[in-house]
């Protein structure tokens, strides 16, 4: 074969492994506050796009609020060695997109049914795992569930009750 078409083979084998970032973290969510709560979080990420899967156990019926927060420390019984939410632009809580503003670690709200079970998907653009960019980085962060719904209003962290599950996002 010719020159020209192992260069140009070459160039698109280059172009195609610098765009294609391709990535999986999972972590178990161990139960707080004298919950049940349980399961497994997967993030992957394809690019530019995190997504996170959550698969939960022994959660109350009803709705329930998922966050991140500021720390990958769920050394305490209650979980409040996490920290707050995780809002790396110091915005206001809120729905994720919200025009007011909303944290990076405003996921929302999810609901469970009358077998205790709950599950979430989210992907995003704006998380990335273990990048550079501290804004983006969700490495070194919690995933926290609580017992009840985030009001997607109170500042600065919804009203969403006791944190009844956690994980730490590490490598």
């Amino acid at each position: 074969m010719n020159t020209r078409f192992y260069l140009l083979y070459f160039l698109l084998i280059v172009v195609l492994g610098c765009t294609k970032v391709s990535k999986e973290l999972s972590i178990t969510l161990d139960p707080k506050n004298n919950s049940q709560a349980t399961g497994t979080v997967v993030f992957s990420q394809e690019g530019n796009f995190v997504t996170m899967k959550a698969q939960m156990k022994g959660l109350s019926e009803g709705i329930h609020a998922i966050h991140l927060h500021e720390k990958a420390d769920c050394s305490s019984d209650d979980g409040k060695s996490t920290g707050g939410h995780w809002n790396p632009t110091f915005s206001k809580h809120g729905a994720w997109g919200a025009a007011e503003g909303y944290h990076r670690g405003d996921i929302g709200n999810f609901e469970v049914d009358s077998l205790g079970i709950g599950t979430v998907q989210f992907s995003t653009d704006q998380w990335c795992i273990g990048c550079d960019d501290p804004v983006k980085n969700i490495v070194g962060k919690a995933v926290i569930v609580h017992q009840g719904a985030d009001d997607l209003v109170s500042q600065p962290s919804g009203a969403a009750g006791a944190r009844v599950s956690c994980a730490a996002i590490i490598e």
